[in-house]
């Protein structure tokens, strides 16, 4: 029983795991998306013959503009330096004079990065005299948002999965503790006991083995995020402690309803078995 109580505690707990990941997800995906579209950079490449003073007169021009979040002025010196770092200390052999021009790096609010915002921006910035183009990774919003749909759909399928797996190890669970206590439980019905009164103590010990799984999958989530935010600690400035405990209380809650609504309908099965079909 020892060995079938761990077994089914363990798998209701990467269950809910799963639950809290997707719940976090969930409750976050605002800001999370908001989060990657805002370091999303756009480069606002000025043009050869425009000085570094022009350029930066320019910039306080961005900076007033509504759909801007931020601005970082890139130097030449600072543009070959990063040239050289991709290229290599002697690619500039092959030109006359340096062809790397000035720039401003610019990342955008999350409500203007969208590919019809970043063409009106692009327009925008992009009638200058001064600037040559504007370049941004279009395909890496599209890319996001793929991949989050990808990720929502491991982990729907993967719940599922694993649900079953739940289930199954519960009704085994309980029609072993069943059999265990056949003699009390027929001694029980030939007294005139009621399933309800029968499926009770079982609905309970369900009740603490699902509150138990999910206090131990909301340590794995919680050891996760915490090996994750050394990473990524940016990222969790995202996070509000009240959503992170909304999630806590999701998977509190899918814990004790996964494990009394199987034990709920394993019970009311196997009581109404007749004696021999128990014994068998």
């Amino acid at each position: 029983m020892t060995g079938a109580w761990i077994s089914t505690v363990i798998s209701i707990a990467l269950v809910l795991l799963l639950v809290g990941i997707a719940a976090l997800l969930l409750v976050n995906a605002r800001g999370v998306s908001d989060y990657f579209k805002e370091n999303m950079q756009v480069s606002v490449v000025f043009r050869q013959e425009v000085s570094e003073d022009e350029a930066m007169a320019w910039q306080s021009h961005l900076d007033a503009l509504p759909c801007i979040r931020s601005t970082e002025f890139i130097s030449r010196e600072q543009g070959l330096a990063e040239m050289r770092e991709m290229l290599g200390a002697d690619f500039l052999d092959v030109f006359a004079t340096a062809p790397v021009p000035v720039s401003v790096d610019v990342t955008l609010k999350a409500d203007y990065v969208s590919p019809d915002s970043l063409e009106v921006v692009r327009a925008a910035v992009g009638a200058s005299p001064l600037v040559e183009e504007v370049v941004w990774q279009t395909s890496l919003v599209e890319a996001l948002n793929a991949n989050l749909r990808k990720i929502a759909l491991v982990l729907g399928v993967f719940i599922l999965l694993l649900l079953v797996i739940s289930f199954a190890l519960i009704g085994n669970m309980v029609r072993l503790n069943i059999y265990a206590r056949r003699f009390s439980i027929h001694t029980m019905q030939l007294v005139g006991a009621t399933k309800g009164f029968i499926r009770a103590p079982f609905l309970l010990q369900s009740a603490f083995q699902g509150l138990f799984a999910a206090l131990l999958a909301i340590l794995m989530l919680t050891g996760g995020l915490y090996v994750l935010r050394s990473e990524f600690a940016e990222l969790f400035e995202v996070f509000s402690l009240d959503l992170l405990l909304l999630v806590f209380g999701i998977m509190v809650a899918a814990g004790v309803v996964i494990t009394v609504v199987s034990t709920y309908f394993v019970v009311g099965r196997q009581v109404g078995y007749t004696k021999d079909e128990i014994y068998a």
